[in-house]
């Protein structure tokens, strides 16, 4: 690694602002500081941004795969695969995330992660690992297989907790019988609960989000509940919920498939780029052509096709996951959402560093946190991608 760099002649996204005609410091892997001038940085490596945007890493805390890998292979090769592949777009923390499954395949990748953890130096940093289910709504299933949907086990969950202590977020149904003590018990741990594949009320949602801990809705619009009819009368569900209670947090899948453009306004005008998380839910096939893919493990996961930008189960009649990376999203905020270009990198930066609690290290260019950088121009082309001060990748970079 090298041990002094210095980034200039770029616009600068810093403090939710771009800072024109500074340059950022980098010693030791770590932010040493934004200065709003270019200034002598003795024996540093000098990286000329050539008039690019120069942004911190972005951050994808809900990512299944891409590059032709599923963190469900449960191999240390399909793990560094997947950093790689998304460090080429921007991409500088991600948290693995898994699919509802066999526990011997869960707990398979919970050990790869630990190996490709400490041999990962070429592709985005592992924050940590996402755990997708299995206590979910059937109805609300999605692509997850319903063979192993089940209500809160007490007894599997505090092992696997005790077990593996870098998992940070657990995402689940709040309605199930026990969820309420499930969140209350993964939240003591430090762990994040998220509601997901759910079919609960308003009342359900209150009580989860005041009792249980649950502060962040997973794929918000996608397998969840809004407005039903129970004996004629109405119930808000759970996308209301989430847009009544000003402190709960939302993940937004940014594709422009999976949410069009009146949806991502709406969600931006209630919430704001302080409680949005944008997220790829990449699998597989992010990254490579499209065409037949598979959900999952190759193991027994879902054969799906790749079309339109999307993966879709074989009879198109549901999404089975996202083939976005996060140079996507950006651009699809951009251009759809009419979101200005600060507000946006917030949401895939501060925002996301805010939720998981790890703001201190990442999401900005605040002093002492992991130099995690990303150029790109103006049509969000990545240019150079930076974790912890290492380039992890790097196109020839065009002037504009």
């Amino acid at each position: 690694m090298l041990n002094r760099v210095k980034i200039f002649n770029g616009p600068i996204i810093h403090q939710q602002q771009i800072q024109y005609g500074a340059c950022l410091l980098i010693e030791n892997g770590k932010i040493s500081d934004v200065v709003r001038e270019d200034v002598d940085f003795p024996d540093a490596k000098l990286i000329d941004a050539r008039g690019n945007f120069v942004s911190p890493g972005f951050i994808d805390i809900h990512i299944h795969g891409g590059g032709g890998a599923d963190f469900m292979d449960g191999t240390v090769e399909a793990y560094l695969q997947i950093a790689e592949t998304h460090a080429k777009h921007g991409t500088c923390s991600l948290l693995p995330t898994t699919l509802t499954c066999e526990k011997v395949d869960l707990i398979q990748t919970l050990e790869a992660y630990q190996q490709a953890k400490l041999s990962n130096t070429k592709g985005a940093d592992f924050i940590g690992m996402h755990l997708e289910g299995p206590y979910f709504a059937l109805a609300q299933r999605g692509a997850q297989d319903p063979k192993f949907i089940r209500d809160p086990d007490p007894a599997e969950y505090r092992e696997i907790l005790e077990s593996f202590d870098f998992i940070k977020r657990w995402s689940a149904a709040p309605e199930l019988k026990g969820a309420v003590e499930f969140g209350k018990y993964v939240s003591s741990k430090g762990v994040l609960a998220a509601i997901a594949h759910t079919d609960a009320i308003y009342e359900e949602v209150i009580e989860a989000f005041e009792h249980g801990g649950f502060t962040l809705a997973t794929h918000f619009y996608s397998a969840m509940s809004g407005v039903t009819r129970r004996n004629a009368f109405r119930y808000a569900g759970v996308i209301e919920s989430a847009y009544l209670l000003d402190d709960m947090d939302v993940e937004i899948i940014a594709d422009g498939v999976h949410l069009p453009a009146p949806l991502l306004k709406l969600i931006y005008k209630i919430k704001g780029p302080d409680r949005i998380a944008l997220i790829t839910d990449a699998m597989r096939a992010a990254d490579m052509p499209e065409g037949k893919s598979v959900l999952g493990s190759y193991k027994n996961g879902l054969h799906v096709i790749v079309e339109d930008g999307v993966a879709k189960v074989p009879d198109r009649t549901t999404f089975a996951g996202s083939v976005a990376t996060a140079d996507r999203l950006l651009k699809t905020m951009l251009d759809m959402a009419e979101v200005p270009l600060v507000e946006a990198v917030q949401m895939m930066t501060t925002t996301p560093a805010r939720i998981m609690g790890i703001s201190a290290q990442k999401g900005s260019f605040s002093k002492g946190s992991d130099a995690d950088v990303v150029i790109f121009n103006q049509q969000i082309e990545i240019q150079q991608t930076f974790v912890k001060g290492h380039s992890v990748y790097e196109k020839t970079i065009q002037a504009l």
